[in-house]
């Protein structure tokens, strides 16, 4: 990937506004299944692209170009007649002001995705009701995903989203499904959302906001002003660090943006990045090996 800060100087300019809507991308992986009719997997597939790239999943309209970008990879490990045992990589990005490059927001690997579906039966999504586990795991990320791309445009903007998720989530609690109970473990559906609603968390949203409008939206037009912001954003991390060290929503939160950070700091007009490295090491050790690639 090309060095950001010379992306966003470089690109050609465009115009956009907040994207409310998804341009989704739908993969049904079946490597680890040992099946040569792929029929079933393929209508699926099918059938899932339409469901989540067709549905009004909201009470605002706009434009093909307005859409969120984002994908979902299912990676199918055991099928057995209409039984699915898989897991749903769940990526998303945002554009940046004035540029053609896209930012990724959101990077979550779901391992505990459990599902019936019978080829050709409908796939619709009640607001109000639990209809099949498969229904409601995608439509839970497609407002994940809506309420955190309106994050990143407005101070806390995507809690109405959230609120839908929220709804998705009580109503799935009488399933047998694992992933959206507090004891079904540490990096389910539950806790994500929790955690992106809880007061405790607060400053994660408070990061997407400023990193991206306050940041990266400013590059285009003052390069040291937008890394100085990011960086300052970044530093905000400390105090959910120091509350809740090495938490789900601060690894969340890097494996969407490692890369993305350590490219800003690479390269450009040169700022302060001692404190930064500190940070980052203190906050994402994880991703230690990037933080050391940032050298000025």
């Amino acid at each position: 990937m090309r060095n950001l800060v010379l992306s966003i100087l470089l690109l050609s300019v465009v115009s956009f506004s907040t994207a409310q809507e998804l341009n989704c991308r739908i993969t049904v992986d079946t490597q680890q299944v040992n099946q040569t009719n792929q029929q079933i997997f393929k209508t699926l597939e099918r059938t899932l692209n339409d469901f989540v790239n067709k549905t009004q999943w909201t009470n605002k309209k706009f434009g093909t170009s307005e859409r969120i970008n984002c994908s979902m990879l299912i990676q199918v490990s055991q099928w057995n007649s209409d039984e699915f045992v898989a897991t749903i990589q769940v990526q998303s990005s945002r554009p940046i002001y004035n540029s053609s490059f896209e930012s990724p927001v959101f990077n979550f690997n779901d391992r505990q995705f459990r599902f019936i579906y019978q080829e050709f039966q409908p796939i619709v999504y009640n607001p109000n009701q639990f209809t099949s586990n498969l229904v409601s795991v995608i439509a839970y990320y497609v407002y994940v995903i809506l309420g955190i791309d309106a994050d990143t445009f407005s101070l806390r903007g995507g809690s109405d989203y959230y609120a839908q998720a929220q709804q998705i989530v009580n109503l799935s609690q009488s399933s047998p499904f694992l992933g959206w109970k507090e004891a079904d473990g540490n990096r389910t559906r539950w806790r994500l959302l929790d955690n992106m609603l809880n007061n405790t968390h607060k400053e994660y949203r408070t990061v997407m906001y400023n990193y991206h409008r306050v940041g990266l939206d400013v590059m285009a037009d003052d390069p040291r002003a937008g890394k100085e912001a990011i960086s300052s954003s970044l530093e905000i991390f400390k105090a959910l660090n120091n509350r809740r060290p090495n938490s789900f929503l601060l690894q969340t939160f890097f494996d969407a943006k490692a890369e993305e950070i350590q490219q800003i700091f690479s390269g450009g007009p040169k700022v302060n990045v001692v404190r930064l490295v500190e940070t980052l090491n203190k906050v994402a050790p994880f991703h230690a090996s990037k933080w050391g690639k940032i050298k000025f």
